[in-house]
């Protein structure tokens, strides 16, 4: 009989984990994706290759965030020409500064559709001026195979009140419990695919399972793709709001 009632337990136990995952939502998963990538606060050292039919630039960067949209910036570390130049978001004010002519510009919800200092990547990509999680609805299509893993399909529709870029956004993230992104396709306002972020290489990262390339691809450019790849990554670590900063912005190294 205790047999019998360990199975029972066992088997019982199986079934309300089965049912739990059946029951996540779109919306859950895009906030554990959100959270996988960023964690509490996060702190990236990277490198971002801008690649050209007849030229390559290299940058080198640093990030640094804090909560799920509150705080971003970003520091170029090289080339010298660039050296210090900088992106931050506070809430929902962003501002760039370029010490090469000591200037501070305020970007306004315009300037996110903007490629982000001549590559592929937007101001909205880099600064996170949209949030994936409040700004959007998110639907489940299914499950689909992408660079080699088993992912959930999910479409975005910006809510109507949302300032974002796109026009719709469709997200492939990992079914096995860890919620990594892997392929995202940003739409246009008329449906038109803009262009394809696809990510590889899942290496430990600050005590994370996470990919350390990503490309993004403009759709209809053959030739053309930025490369983000990340050197070095910590999560969770203890950072000031008085971090995120224009002062700051302007120091920081």
């Amino acid at each position: 009989m205790k047999k019998i009632n360990t199975l029972l337990f066992l088997l019982g136990s199986i079934l309300l984990s089965t049912s739990l995952m059946a029951q996540e939502s779109a919306s859950d998963i895009i906030a554990k994706m959100q959270e996988q990538q960023r964690g509490k606060s996060s702190y990236i050292n990277m490198t971002m290759k801008v690649i050209r039919p007849d030229w390559t630039r290299t940058m080198q960067m640093k990030s640094w965030s804090k909560g799920t949209d509150d705080f971003f910036l970003v520091l170029l570390t090289a080339p010298a020409k660039d050296k210090g130049s900088a992106s931050l978001k506070r809430y929902k004010e962003m501002w760039s500064w370029t010490p090469s002519i000591e200037r501070t510009i305020k970007i306004s919800p315009s300037m996110m559709s903007q490629s982000w200092m001549g590559s592929d990547f937007t101001n909205d990509d880099l600064m996170k001026g949209a949030s994936v999680v409040k700004d959007y609805s998110h639907q489940l299509l299914g499950k689909e195979e992408v660079n080699g893993y088993e992912c959930y399909k999910i479409e975005m529709i910006p809510h109507e009140d949302a300032a974002v870029v796109w026009g719709k956004v469709i997200v492939w993230v990992t079914t096995d419990r860890v919620y990594n992104q892997i392929k995202v396709e940003n739409y246009d306002e008329d449906m038109y695919l803009v262009n394809t972020l696809n990510c590889y290489d899942v290496k430990d990262l600050g005590g994370r399972k996470l990919p350390s390339r990503m490309e993004m691809v403009p759709a209809d450019e053959e030739g053309k793709k930025t490369v983000m790849i990340y050197n070095e990554a910590k999560f969770n670590q203890k950072i000031a709001d008085s971090f995120f900063t224009q002062q700051n912005m302007k120091r920081v190294r």
